[in-house]
């Protein structure tokens, strides 16, 4: 037996493929045999049948058959697999034998060849005598054959070597050697390929054939052999679907074999073999739950076949095998592509693996533990004549006993003895670990993370049994870190106990420093007494000494790891540990905490070190030093205490940097900061606790920040959820649950004392100078000096705001763009006590909206802090808010002159322009004055004056202006700019220095168009009733063209007129005709004129409804003077009640008239 027995053959391993012989090439000093073989082997391709080549020469010997059996009446079977059987068939065995022979159809020397190769292939024959193997030619040819058919000779030649040669048609091939000599070798493959089935299905049938003669009474070994063989020849036929169906049949036989203890090695060998088989198939046909389960079955039904008691680490390390080989199946799957879940991934059958091996390595300590004194046995009784057994799990030194009473019962106590011997030089541990690493590689891979720290833990305590202490720390630390931040603490110890053991056996001292620490501290589940013998050999290691041996280690190890410590304790070199306890949980807790967030610069910045110790027995300490991000302030926190080195181990309470175990000891600091420090943040950087001295050894516990460790988050979190009331403690003492860490404090300037103050008339107006006046008071007791003012928009706001801003000191001049948003550092002198100052600052907005504006005052002022003078920098800074309105609103819009609107003017045609400025603002406006300024396109009718000079405008009100403007005609159709509207205002102030704002405002574009003929109409502004209207019409043609017009006038029932009613005429370009008519209105009122009517021949689309824009339609007629004689009655009348009413309603007449 050797260590590598459990291992599974490799030919039950590899992918049975059929087996085919090649002879007659010389792949040696023949190129074209060589290109030929390696066509056949080189980069085969996925999809090439699965064949297996392997080139031997003619008169190779195979394996004699054995006569065949004609009955098994007699016969008793020794076993149940020869080792030899699977190889022999797959690499011994041919199912096909090819002879490959250099002959073309017309070679002039044909029946010589001919004869040369029909003696090879009875060569061959010859070696194979008695067996079914295949037997083909393969004519290696210069020329490319014709078609089928076309070569008489070829055709005669062929049959005739068939016939020389004893082969059908189907056996003899033709390869050309030409450029496509691959694809003839791809078709030379699927023909040995069905040459090969054929032989396969042949042995099948001829094993199912020996089934007749067997009975389960003496041959039941057999009925497992013949069924393995069936679907073993399956396999090679690659009929994996039968192949499967009978290794379940052969599964099912092994386990109706009587078992006993002489024959579980092989029944649980062949079952092994067949469940392997089984599990490679499903995998294979994509059914990995059927693997499962056969799996779980096999299992389930092997577990408890041990076998010798005396040989029961053989059972474990067989069980170990099936595990392993099953998670090797399931990777190799899934490599494939099988997708593999959380719950179901090989890792869990390596670790199954691994914990058999584990119990091997258990057992194998028991049953192999012989005294020194035991020798191995002579002759070795698992040697045997040929160097390997005949049956799969049989014994040595009774091969083909199948007996279940031992014939010599010494020989198998000498076996057994050896099969002991031999496992106790096994190295259990490589073997664990090996099956620990895989399944800690998928359990990685499928992100199973406490069960990958689980498995590392189990390595790293095997890498400390087989005394490779470097690498089970490595381990070891990783896992740690885990286990701290969830809080496993029993498991956190169990780990640290071990590594506390590699780190003495290694005598690596600052690794032993650190896991003492924690095995000392509040995580540690450890026994006080426990402790107690570790802190004490910590104490000794800081004294320059070596500790005691660890509890539990092997005894070898204890010896050479002293000599280790003693050659530390001789060595003079570096004696200070810095050990970072953020990282691990030590017996020593810190927390630093400022009194407040933030310290003005004029008082002292005080803080407070909580310190606490969890070991068994008072420690001292020699020095606590704090480290700030200023350097500047590590030298006033300082605490040191000087003792003799015995000290160390004196259990006393007294000094200031003992620490009692369960106590909180508190030291507090105050230092003063230096004034660069204003508006930055002070941070404790580090705080360090020196354990030891110089002359010993010196372990700095150097905490990052304010302290904590890698529980202290843990810890405080289930403070803040738990509803436990906390015990009353002493003044003195504290509550460490309660206590916070604070590791940062800002500075920040003295509070100053002064007052600023802001007057201002809200809400400011677009672009003028705004006024916000600062008043600056001194409430020092000393003179405030250096003050400066910075005034102006805050930053941080929009971008636009700050374009559109300008601050200026001067409010006689308005600012342009060129105007700084914010004044900074504006001087201002020294302050007295008391004394107080105003500043104006002027402020132009350019756009509407709130703004906020800041106002910034600083000083210097002397101050003494702990009998220090400083020199301190003060400042008071006020905002505020003003909101931008705009002062009026402008409504342009043009109207004709009869003032109807206009959406469009024509050329040469006056039009009017209206203004209306309406004021928006809160405050009254002053109106200094208004300007028109025209572009080149425009000109005005009459003199361009400004109507609205020095006009106050209320909240509300608005002023008006009109200008009569004329357009000349243009070619741009799109619109003609009219120019620019200026207003120049202020806001009403008694002060004459408020300067004058003005706004420009863009007049709109306006569409002119031009007309062929323009009509004017010169009338009297009223007329009266009966008394004639002189009327001028003035026709004028505006083109070049000469102009036909048609002039008729309708009448209207309040006039009668005289004049031409209708008419035809020519106007020449450039020219005007005159019509003139007498209107008679006939009566009062606003009238309707008659109405004029122009045809242009030319211009069809020139309507009246145009025409009526150029001249009146209507009339205002007065009525006419009437004298009061007229209205004269004789008494007779008035007495007359008739001629009484009559004169009445004569008299209203006249009235309504006037």
């Amino acid at each position: 037996m050797t260590p590598t027995q459990w291992d599974f053959p490799v030919e039950l391993c590899c992918r049975p493929m059929a087996f085919v012989t090649l002879t007659g090439l010389d792949v040696v000093y023949n190129a074209v045999h060589r290109a030929v073989w390696d066509a056949f082997c080189a980069n085969r391709r996925a999809d090439r049948v699965p064949i297996s080549f392997k080139v031997l020469p003619g008169d190779h010997e195979y394996p004699k058959c054995r006569t065949k059996r004609t009955s098994y009446e007699w016969y008793i079977p020794k076993g149940i697999l020869k080792t030899g059987w699977m190889n022999k068939h797959l690499n011994l065995v041919p199912a096909l034998v090819v002879v490959f022979y250099e002959l073309d159809w017309d070679e002039p020397q044909w029946k010589e060849k001919q004869l040369e190769c029909a003696t090879r292939v009875e060569i061959v024959r010859q070696s194979l005598q008695g067996r079914n193997t295949k037997v083909a030619v393969v004519l290696i040819q210069k020329k490319t054959p014709l078609p089928p058919g076309e070569d008489v000779i070829a055709s005669e030649r062929a049959a005739a070597l068939c016939n020389a040669c004893d082969l059908s048609g189907k056996s003899l091939f033709v390869l050309p050697h030409t450029d496509h000599l691959v694809g003839y070798i791809i078709r030379l493959e699927n023909a040995f390929y069905e040459h090969a089935q054929t032989y396969y299905y042949t042995e099948i049938r001829r094993v199912k054939s020996h089934k007749e003669f067997l009975n389960k009474t003496t041959h039941q070994l057999l009925f497992v052999r013949h069924q393995f063989k069936i679907a073993f020849f399956s396999e090679l036929k690659q009929d994996t679907q039968n192949a499967l169906k009978n290794y379940r049949t052969a599964y099912n036989l092994v386990h109706e074999l009587r078992a006993h203890e002489t024959n579980m090695l092989e029944i649980k060998t062949m079952a092994g073999f067949i469940n392997y088989k089984i599990c490679r198939l499903c995998f294979q046909h994509n059914t990995p739950l059927d693997a499962i389960a056969q799996f779980r079955k096999h299992i389930d039904l092997c577990k408890k076949k041990i076998g010798s008691a005396e040989l029961a680490f053989e059972h474990a390390a067989w069980m170990s095998k099936q595990f392993q080989a099953f998670g090797d199946l399931f990777d190799e799957a899934i490599k494939l592509g099988l997708t593999a879940i959380q719950t179901q991934n090989p890792g869990f059958y390596y670790q199954q693996a691994a914990y058999y091996a584990q119990e091997r390595k258990q057992l194998a300590s028991m049953l192999c533990n012989h005294d020194s004194s035991v020798v191995y046995p002579s002759p070795d009784p698992l040697e045997t004549q040929t160097g390997v057994l005949d049956f799969y799990g049989q014994r040595p030194w009774r091969q083909g006993i199948l007996s279940f009473d031992l014939s010599d019962p010494e020989k198998e106590k000498m076996g057994i003895l050896s099969l002991q011997l031999k496992e106790k030089n096994v190295l259990h541990s490589e073997l664990i670990i090996t099956l620990l690493s895989n399944a800690v590689a998928q359990f990685k891979k499928y992100k199973c993370p406490r069960m990958k720290s689980h498995l590392m833990v189990q390595m790293g305590e095997e890498y400390y049994y087989a005394k490779d202490y470097a690498k089970a720390l490595k381990l070891l630390d990783y896992v740690m870190c885990e286990y701290r931040s969830e809080g496993w603490w029993t498991l956190l110890t169990s780990i640290l106990t071990t590594a506390l053991k590699c780190s003495y056996l290694m005598a690596q001292l600052k690794d032993y420093i650190t896991y003492s620490l924690e095995l000392l501290g509040r995580a540690s589940t450890l026994k006080e007494d426990q402790k107690s013998r570790i802190e004490k050999n910590l104490m000794k290691v800081l004294m320059n000494e070596s500790p005691d041996p660890e509890p539990d280690c092997d005894a070898v190890a204890v010896k050479a790891s002293q000599k280790l410590w003693a050659d530390r304790v001789s060595l003079a070199g570096s004696n200070i540990f810095t050990i970072e306890v953020q990282d691990f949980i030590p017996f020593v807790q810190c927390k630093a905490k400022f009194l407040a967030p933030s310290f003005h610069v004029d008082v002292p910045v005080q803080f407070d070190v909580y310190l606490r110790a969890d070991c068994p027995h008072p420690i001292r300490f020699s020095k606590l030093c704090i480290s700030f991000n200023n350097q500047d302030y590590n030298q006033y926190c300082v605490v040191e205490e000087a003792y003799q080195k015995s000290d160390i181990l004196e259990h006393s309470s007294q000094g200031t940097m003992c620490l009692v175990p369960g106590r909180t000891r508190k030291f507090t600091f105050k230092f003063v900061a230096k004034t660069e420090d204003v508006g930055k943040k002070i941070e404790i950087t580090s705080v360090d606790l020196i354990l030891g001295s110089e002359s010993g050894r010196c372990v700095v516990l150097n905490w990052r920040g304010g302290g904590g460790d890698a529980a202290s988050s843990q810890e405080a979190l289930q403070a803040a959820r738990s509803f436990r009331r906390r015990p009353k403690l002493p003044d003195n003492e504290v509550h460490w649950d309660s206590l916070t860490i604070q590791a940062s404090t800002m500075i920040i300037s003295r509070v100053p004392n002064i007052s600023v103050q802001l007057r201002h008339e809200p809400p400011a107006l677009t672009n003028e100078m705004y006024c916000l006046i600062v008043t600056i008071q001194s409430h020092e007791e000393t003179v405030a000096k250096d003050v400066k003012l910075t005034a102006g928009l805050k930053p941080g706001q929009d971008a636009n705001l700050t374009q559109k801003t300008q601050v200026t000191l001067h409010g006689t001049d308005a600012c342009d763009d060129s105007f700084p948003a914010l004044l900074p550092d504006i001087p201002v002198g020294d302050l007295q006590p008391g004394e107080k100052l105003e500043k104006p600052i002027y402020i132009r907005c350019g756009t509407v909206g709130a703004r906020m504006f800041l106002v910034y005052v600083s000083y210097l002022i002397n101050t003494v802090v702990e009998g220090k003078e400083i020199i301190c920098k003060c400042h008071r800074d006020e905002t505020v808010t003003i909101e931008t309105v705009f002062p009026f609103d402008v409504a342009v819009k043009f109207v004709s002159t009869k003032l109807e609107h206009l959406d469009r003017v024509f050329a040469d045609l006056p039009f009017l322009l209206m203004t209306d400025i309406l004021s928006a603002s809160p405050w009254p406006l002053t109106i200094v004055t208004s300007q028109l300024q025209l572009s080149a396109s425009m000109t005005p009718v009459d003199q361009l004056e400004s109507y609205v000079e020095n006009v106050v405008l209320q909240t509300g009100e608005s002023a008006s202006e009109c200008f009569c403007l004329r357009c000349p005609p243009v070619t741009n159709a799109s619109g003609v700019a009219t120019g620019c509207y200026i207003i120049s205002w202020k806001r009403s102030s008694p002060v004459e220095s408020v300067p004058v704002v003005s706004t420009v405002i863009t007049l709109p574009h306006v569409i002119v168009e031009s007309i062929p003929l323009h009509v004017n109409a010169d009338l009297p502004s009223f007329g009266r009733v009966r008394e004639s209207l002189p009327v001028r019409y003035h026709l004028q043609n505006k083109t070049n063209l000469v102009q036909d017009v048609e002039v008729s006038v309708e009448p209207s029932d309040a006039f009668m007129f005289s004049g031409l009613k209708q008419i035809r005429l020519r106007i020449l370009p450039g020219t005007q005709q005159e019509m003139l008519y007498n209107f008679y209105p006939l009566m009062a009122g606003y009238q309707q004129l008659p109405s004029l009517h122009v045809n242009l021949l030319r211009f069809p689309n020139f309507t009246n409804q145009l025409l009526r824009r150029f001249i009146p339609t209507h009339i205002f007629v007065k009525v006419r003077l009437v004298c009061l004689y007229d209205l004269r009655w004789t008494c007779s009348d008035i007495c007359n009640p008739v001629s009484r009413k009559q004169a009445w309603h004569s008299f209203s007449y006249v009235l309504w008239l006037f």
